[in-house]
């Protein structure tokens, strides 16, 4: 089994960092930092994503504040992964609190990613029907999908702005 070295407390006031392991030179750096936690987590999984895609490991820390002071908020084996689709019977995550805290952390993300895809796309200017429409699919949706309706989303935002110029 793997050891994973200590991350380092990210230095400055508590804020939301992403820290990731460098194994070639053995060091932590930051990937994403940002006073709200929604754009650190989405950087994550876009890091993620881009490092697996190398074929390589990822290793990575949450820092975060709580009661105003640093805290490390991390996943058991310290391992970025994308979670599964949230039960009623899977245990809380370290620091998520109850089930139920948990499932709302997990759509919150979820609409993160569904905003992100969105702006994308170039739709920024939501009308509060669209605003209930991308809840409804982030509360219905798991992960991998909403990954993937993102995608879809960003990759018409790329064909679209390629053929405006």
């Amino acid at each position: 089994m793997h050891k994973r070295p200590p991350c380092p407390r990210p230095p400055g006031a508590p804020r939301w960092v992403a820290m990731f392991h460098q194994p070639s030179q053995d060091s932590w750096t930051v990937g994403a930092e940002s006073p709200d936690r929604a754009p650190v987590l989405y950087a994550v999984g876009d890091m993620t994503q881009t490092v697996r895609a190398r074929g390589e490991e990822v290793t990575v820390a949450l820092w975060g504040p709580e009661d105003g002071a640093w805290h490390l908020f991390d996943t058991p084996s310290g391992k970025a992964s994308a979670p599964a689709p949230v039960t009623s019977a899977d245990p809380p995550a370290p620091g998520a609190g109850t089930p139920a805290k948990l499932t709302e952390r997990m759509t919150d993300r979820r609409h993160q990613v569904l905003m992100a895809g969105l702006s994308k796309a170039g739709l920024y200017d939501l009308s509060a029907e669209d605003g209930e429409a991308v809840q409804t699919m982030a509360d219905l949706l798991d992960e991998p999908t909403v990954r993937r309706v993102a995608h879809w989303l960003s990759v018409a935002g790329a064909e679209r702005s390629g053929a405006e110029r």
